[in-house]
């Protein structure tokens, strides 16, 4: 039997507690903003709602839902996450397996491990980037926002890093046997990679997402706007849209306040991500700890 002493004892209760404190400081703020989004707009100006909704109503989601911009937007951004993040991945690993190897087994892979970090470092910038996008005839599709970004080197490296990680005799028997490098990466290294994989994807996943400003400079057509875009430009004109409101949007603006429809679009805009989150946990520690230990 363990036996703890005091100042263990004290440890871990300080422990505990400190991990409570920042467990609650990441999750009160969105348990706030749930609240303010099912509240009267009466509560929220008087400053009543706190972590429980008062004289509770959708209102602010209604708002949120009645022109269909919100829904286009959103499935937008789904088709973009889907597309960018198999982009990622995709070329991730068939960046990161050959890099994994040696200098003697890869001649030049200083040279090109080089020319990468560079890259992470150092870009183009806006306008020699948004040139080539518009020279490319991408303005005003997913591949303007999936393409200048296709290639995360960090995530690259963390995927080398956990690559090397592996036993090379996995790698040197399968090829004893005959099988290709191709056929190694397929049926070796993929199903041993799942963990990186995960953590990988959901920097991507989170990436794509939470990204506005691509949407804003490379699409043109606000129907055309991913769902961060488009809460960006609402939530700067929400108090506009209010005030000049028409047809089926004034009975609704009459119960609500732009605090509770920033609310509604905020929570709903996080609200993906929160629930992919708990599905890829378990391969997150995994995955970033193993990947990082190596240069």
């Amino acid at each position: 039997m363990h036996i703890k002493t005091n100042t263990q004892k004290v440890f871990a209760v300080f422990n505990y507690l400190l991990i409570s404190i920042v467990c609650l400081s990441c999750v009160l703020p969105f348990v706030h903003l749930l609240a303010v989004s099912f509240s009267s707009s009466v509560a929220v100006k008087s400053n009543f709602v706190v972590f429980w909704p008062v004289d509770f109503n959708v209102d602010a989601y209604t708002f949120a839902f009645l022109n269909g911009r919100f829904v286009t937007a959103m499935f937008v951004s789904f088709r973009r996450v889907l597309l960018g993040v198999g982009v990622n991945l995709l070329l991730i690993v068939l960046t990161a397996y050959p890099l994994s190897h040696k200098k003697d087994r890869l001649a030049g892979r200083n040279i090109y491990m080089g020319f990468f970090v560079v890259t992470m470092i150092v870009n183009g910038g806006l306008i020699p980037t948004y040139l080539l996008v518009t020279r490319l005839g991408l303005l005003n599709s997913l591949w303007a926002l999936v393409l200048p970004g296709a290639l995360p080197v960090f995530s690259m490296i963390i995927m080398m890093n956990f690559i090397r990680g592996l036993p090379e005799d996995l790698k040197d028997s399968a090829m004893i046997d005959g099988a290709g490098p191709l056929r190694v990466l397929l049926y070796i290294m993929l199903p041993l990679l799942t963990p990186s994989i995960a953590t990988v994807g959901l920097f991507s996943i989170v990436s794509h997402w939470n990204d506005w400003f691509g949407g804003l400079i490379y699409m043109q057509n606000p129907q055309n706007y991913p769902l961060q875009t488009y809460m960006q430009y609402m939530l700067q004109r929400i108090d506009q849209i209010i005030q000049t409101a028409q047809g089926d949007y004034m009975e609704i603006v009459a119960r609500m306040n732009a605090r509770s429809g920033r609310a509604a679009q905020l929570f709903m805009g996080a609200l993906p991500v929160m629930l992919v989150y708990p599905f890829l946990q378990k391969y997150f520690t995994t995955g970033l700890v193993l990947g990082s230990v190596k240069g």
